[in-house]
């Protein structure tokens, strides 16, 4: 960024526990009511949210004067325009960062924690205090940013979909799914619970479960590794289905294909996100590989 450029700053937030319980049960009262008949702490969840209102205020007061803002929260991401000089804000838990980064095209990002005691800040690493002095940073130009490895899936009609942690492919109520599994050379016709395609980042997660629950001595990626992993879930040696192309690599500018064999209920989606999800119908194709995009991190 250059001195003297004033760009926009994106606050972006989750709705918290307490914003939800408003959103449900209409009035304070029936919250309060709600989760008093549970024995739930009414005040531990309000403070919760009172510590989110506090922190997202202080963020944009961090904010220079003469720059422009916007608050978004989680619902509005599909629906928004970033602007390719945007600073994107999240302010929340790890999982926020994940759910932005599949509609950013590589704006810089400061990921905020405003809660250390309950989030672990892998990817929210800084805390309020300290956003005016990073967004001073990027300024002048003195910030350094890290990009983290994103994954894509193409269906063969043009539709897309990337992720910062995983794509699972598979039946939508992750009940049994038939396809043919192709990469490279190899290929063999699958019945199984799904296939994970991970990056470094999510190698951290669901693929990581996968990889220390079967022993396997695949060696995961780095958050910055061009390089993906794939694991197939519960694979069914059958007369017509195999079980032993069940883990591997992706690298560029090789893919991984699937060729869905499902009359329906086949889907693809990202970062556990099931409400946002490609359809994938019998005979379709779908590819997976590392996607174009990267998130661009401010580094510590």
């Amino acid at each position: 960024m250059t001195r003297g450029s004033n760009p926009r700053v994106v606050v972006a937030y989750r709705p918290t526990d307490w914003d939800q319980l408003l959103e449900r049960h209409a009035t304070a009262g029936q919250a309060r009511f709600f989760l008093e008949s549970r024995d739930r702490d009414v005040e531990e969840v309000i403070e919760r949210h009172q510590r989110q209102l506090r922190a997202l205020a202080r963020a944009e007061q961090s904010i220079p004067t003469e720059w422009r803002r916007v608050r978004i929260g989680r619902a509005d991401f599909p629906g928004f325009l970033f602007e390719p000089d945007d600073i994107v804000v999240p302010v929340g838990q790890d999982g926020l960062v994940p759910n932005l980064a599949k509609y950013l095209t590589g704006q810089t990002v400061i990921g905020v924690n405003p809660d250390p005691e309950r989030y672990e800040g892998t990817l929210v690493r800084f805390p309020v205090e300290a956003v005016s002095d990073l967004i001073a940073d990027l300024r002048s130009g003195r910030s350094k940013t890290e990009s983290r490895t994103m994954v894509e899936a193409r269906l063969d009609d043009g539709q897309r979909l990337i992720a910062l942690n995983e794509i699972y492919i598979g039946h939508q109520t992750h009940q049994s799914s038939r396809y043919l599994l192709r990469r490279d050379d190899e290929s063999e016709r699958q019945s199984s619970s799904g296939v994970i395609i991970a990056t470094g980042t999510g190698a951290t997660g669901w693929a990581r479960s996968i990889s220390t629950e079967r022993q396997s001595n695949l060696p995961l990626p780095h958050p910055g590794d061009r390089r993906l992993v794939f694991f197939v879930r519960e694979a069914w040696p059958s007369v017509n289905t195999g079980a032993t192309l069940t883990e591997g690599t992706i690298g560029d500018p090789s893919r991984l294909t699937l060729i869905s064999e499902m009359e329906e209920g086949g889907i693809a989606f990202g970062d556990g996100i099931e409400t946002d999800y490609l359809r994938i119908g019998w005979g379709q194709e779908i590819s997976v590989g590392l996607a174009p995009e990267l998130l661009m991190l401010v580094k510590t």
